[in-house]
Parts: C-alpha cells; sequence; structure tokens
C-alpha cells in the first residue's frame, strides 16, 4: 500500500476511535444518569422521567376508607409510636378528592401501610400538614413517609423516613435514612435537614424516594435533597440493603395525650419501577 494511503488509513482510523472514545471511557463502571429532561419540573417523577405509575398508587379520587386492595389500615385502636396513643383506622379517611390524617388532643392518631411490597423503586406523594388546635408546651405530631422493612424486622433491616418532621406545617423537610444494622448496637442512621427552603410545609410539596441497588435518595419539589450510599462496616449493611420494603403514612405520636390537634392530607401517592 502506497505511504499516503496508509497515512489517510490512519487518520481514518484515529477519527473513528475519537468518535466512540466517549463510549468507552469508564467501561465496566457505574454511569452517571442521564440528564434531567426537565429542569423546571416539580416533581421528580416528571423532571428525572419516571414513567408510569404502578401498582399501588392511588391517586385518592373516591370517599370513605382508603381502598382496601392498596391499603391496610390500623385496627379500632391500635397501640401508637413506642406506646404513645393510639394508631386508630377512623383517624384515615378520603374525602373525595385526598387522604386526610387527623391527630386529636388524646392522642388518637391515623396511620396507613401500602400493600405494594418491593425491593427498589421509586415512591412520590403531594402532601402538607398543620396543626388545628393549641397544645401546652411542645406535643407535636411527627408526619412521616416511611420505607418500611416487609420483615417488621428493625433495625435488622432498616428503615428509610425519607420525610419526619417534628411537627406538623414546619419550615424545611427532614429525613432519617437508617441503615440495616446489629440490633445491640446504638442506631445506625443518616440524617438530613432541607436547605434553601421554600414555603412551609403547611403548603402543598411533592415529596419523593428513589431507592436502587446503589444509592438511597431523596426529593422535594423534584430537586434531590439527599443521597446516600453504602456505609457498611463491622455492625451494619449498606444503606441501600434493606431486603424489601413498602410505604407507611403516619401522623405519629411521641408523647401520649394532651397532644396539639393536627391535620396531614395527602393529594396522591404514585409508585414507580426502576427503568
Amino acid at each position: 500500500m502506497p505511504s499516503s494511503a496508509r497515512r489517510r488509513l490512519a487518520l481514518l482510523v484515529l477519527a473513528a476511535l475519537a468518535a466512540v472514545a466517549p463510549a468507552l471511557v469508564g467501561a465496566g463502571t457505574a454511569v452517571a444518569a442521564p440528564a434531567a429532561p426537565n429542569p423546571t419540573a416539580t416533581t421528580a417523577a416528571e423532571r428525572y422521567g419516571w414513567g408510569r405509575p404502578t401498582t399501588g398508587s392511588d391517586e385518592f379520587s373516591y370517599t370513605g376508607a382508603p381502598d382496601p386492595s392498596r391499603w391496610t389500615r390500623a385496627g379500632e385502636c391500635w397501640p401508637g409510636h413506642a406506646g404513645n396513643g393510639r394508631r386508630c383506622a377512623s383517624r384515615s379517611t378520603v374525602d373525595g378528592s385526598k387522604l386526610v390524617m387527623t391527630g386529636l388532643a388524646n392522642g388518637d392518631t391515623g396511620w396507613l401501610a401500602s400493600r405494594a411490597e418491593r425491593r427498589y423503586g421509586r415512591w412520590e406523594a403531594r402532601v402538607r400538614s398543620f396543626a388545628t388546635g393549641s397544645a401546652s408546651g411542645d406535643r407535636a405530631y411527627h408526619p412521616l413517609l416511611i420505607v418500611w422493612p416487609t420483615s417488621n424486622r428493625w433495625p435488622q433491616d432498616g428503615e428509610y423516613d425519607f420525610l419526619e418532621n417534628g411537627r406538623p406545617g414546619a419550615p424545611c423537610a427532614e429525613s432519617f435514612t437508617h441503615y440495616p444494622h446489629n440490633a445491640r448496637v446504638a442506631v445506625q442512621q443518616q440524617f438530613a435537614r432541607e436547605t434553601n427552603c421554600g414555603a412551609p410545609l403547611s403548603q402543598w410539596h411533592t415529596i419523593a424516594l428513589e431507592w436502587t441497588p446503589s444509592v438511597v435518595r431523596g426529593f422535594v419539589d423534584g430537586r434531590e435533597w439527599f443521597r446516600f450510599s453504602g456505609g457498611s462496616n463491622g455492625v451494619r449493611r449498606n444503606i441501600q440493603d434493606m431486603p424489601r420494603g413498602h410505604l407507611t403514612i403516619q401522623l405519629d405520636n411521641f408523647f401520649g395525650s394532651r397532644m396539639q390537634p393536627a391535620r396531614y392530607e395527602v393529594d396522591w401517592v404514585r409508585i414507580y419501577d426502576l427503568n
């Protein structure tokens, strides 16, 4: 082959390699998520293209008790969180457009668990909470969204409290993400508090969790606000290693009686598969 032809062939090979080089970089390693298709969206599902909601989702466009094919309610009534107050089925109702969970001054409150159990997935809910009365001292209900282990083994199988606030209508969202860990040691968890907060949680916000084999991420109004991964050691597994879980919606009582009455509203709940 003439030397000029060899030079042309070499240039063509180099050009071809340059064209595919981005695809070769990092081969065999995790790649970054695709760019957000809609950076102005106010739900994580729309912003990150999560697709269509799947089994267990609920728009609450009916009246009466939460749909029993989707939800398990408390009995009438069960002992409350750590024995404080009671979780009562009558405190969780649907009014035709939203779930309404109420906490009473005597300590009776609501609790609801999704029947859609899975390992890995995405959950998003549009929620707001607010006090409806006064109380002596700081005896406020805690509004929560949790992915709870199906095994009910806590803390051995972890817990993802992707919204847990110390009072209804708090100015900023907070969360506690628990490692699956040995029950004989101190609680192993990661705490996150929203920064650059917008409107208080007495106004509507979308709160979301993404749980994958490699990471647990939280979102407020489509904006990521926490991300945790790994962290295993001699007493705990990686934070994302819950064996299996399901959503619970809770208005928790940490004090017993003489509570500040409150209301926790959920416009919708949407569950998504990992793409």
